[in-house]
């Protein structure tokens, strides 16, 4: 997804085009389906993980983008706690919507969560989908060389290799179309800072640092994540590892 002046010229008047809410058309799902034979890994439940309270102005005063890691690894209470502060669920309305830590237009919440596990308690190192829904994560692609393809797709930053997890946001096109029509790309941007925002203050308070990253092959990156790069696109990522 390239954004420059045709993009501009493109969504200049999107606010013309007739969304599908307007028709009369249901709703997309309000995420992804859960395959039936993935192998479901239960997180910690948000509100039972003890984490270090931290003061607002002390994280954002203090939150920096980090590329260097020690080797120490996140644990399961961390991993469920980046995940719910990200893209965790409060609660489902009748409409239905979902109302979540981080803002969305429209509360469409768009994202999709994969991870990069390479150093999260007795995960098996490979890359995980986040269920927002169930707060589960299941395995999607546990090959050894997946680090690498993520890697080389997000033109060789190192980071990615050595982080303890990278977390890939990526959109469901639809899922904010149908509301706001061809003017959901910008949203759907909008909404991607509000959530790694929210994953560079949660690091403060658990030693870790963050490197937010939009340097990638989009091809190469979706194909890495199984996404088509239309109606599932990569947004954005991020490194995290301990300080």
């Amino acid at each position: 997804m390239n954004i420059g002046k045709e993009f501009l010229e493109k969504t200049k008047y999107a606010h013309l085009s007739e969304p599908d809410q307007k028709k009369g058309i249901p709703q997309p799902a309000l995420e992804q389906p859960v395959p039936p034979d993935a192998t479901l890994i239960k997180l910690p439940d948000p509100t039972s993980i003890q984490i270090p309270a931290m003061d607002l102005r002390q994280a954002m005063e203090q939150r920096s983008t980090l590329r260097r890691y020690t080797e120490k690894e996140l644990t399961m209470d961390e991993i469920s706690y980046l995940l719910w502060v990200t893209q965790g669920i409060k609660s489902v309305t009748d409409r239905p919507v979902t109302f979540r830590t981080v803002p969305s237009a429209g509360s469409r919440h768009t994202f999709e969560t994969f991870i990069l596990i390479n150093r999260v308690g007795s995960l098996a190192p490979g890359l995980y989908r986040y269920s927002a829904l169930k707060h589960v994560i299941y395995p999607v692609n546990l090959e050894a060389g997946i680090n690498e393809r993520l890697t080389t797709a997000c033109k060789e930053q190192s980071h990615i290799r050595t982080s303890a997890a990278t977390f890939f946001w990526i959109a469901e096109i639809y899922r904010m179309s149908w509301r706001y029509s061809e003017r959901s790309y910008r949203y759907v941007l909008l909404d991607a800072g509000h959530v790694c925002q929210n994953f560079y203050l949660a690091a403060e308070s658990i030693q870790c640092g963050v490197c937010g990253i939009a340097a990638y092959d989009d091809d190469l990156l979706n194909a890495a994540l199984s996404v088509d790069g239309e109606s599932m696109i990569t947004v954005y990522a991020a490194t995290i590892g301990k300080r």
